[in-house]
């Protein structure tokens, strides 16, 4: 009986993965390591590391403070490495213009109430609601990975961070 160990990596300390393709072409897959990818990304920039039509799961190196964003859509942020402080507010109305995808950065701290924060670590989930502004804090380097629809300040580097053969 074959055993098997699963080692959960960090944005310190993390092994180049792969994939093995068993009787087809590699062409047909991607793949790319998070922790890699945030290791070498800009606080607060969200890479796009898997899409399904719309939807993205974006990589996201959070260092410091982020600024306020806000969405027309409930988004999740999965907290991979470190401790992310989630702060939401909610909205006195909703400032994301109709029609528009993916979350949005807002000019400075938005009108409404605080709605509470989330202390969030290391496979923690917050929800990030609809129509609801939200920031990360994050004192020592961390990784987000957000669901989320794909937005105008998605950043796609495919060539860069996926490996096809």
């Amino acid at each position: 009986m074959t055993t098997y160990a699963t080692r959960f990596g960090s944005l310190v300390d993390y092994e180049k993965g792969g994939v093995e393709i068993i009787d087809d072409d590699p062409r047909h897959y991607t793949f790319s390591n998070m922790f890699e990818v945030a290791s070498g990304a800009v606080a607060w920039e969200k890479i796009a590391v898997a899409k399904n039509q719309e939807y993205v799961l974006e990589v996201i190196r959070a260092e410091g403070v982020s600024g306020w964003r806000s969405a027309a859509h409930d988004e999740f942020a999965l907290v991979m490495d470190g401790t992310v402080v989630v702060e939401l507010r909610s909205l006195t109305e909703p400032v994301v213009p109709a029609g528009t995808r993916g979350s949005i950065a807002l000019a400075e701290q938005p009108d409404g109430r605080p709605m509470g924060r989330v202390v969030a670590r290391r496979g923690h989930m917050a929800l990030l609601p609809a129509n609801a502004a939200h920031r990360f804090r994050a004192d020592e380097p961390s990784v987000i990975l957000l669901q989320t629809i794909a937005g105008a300040d998605t950043v796609y580097r495919w060539s860069e961070i996926c490996q096809t053969d």
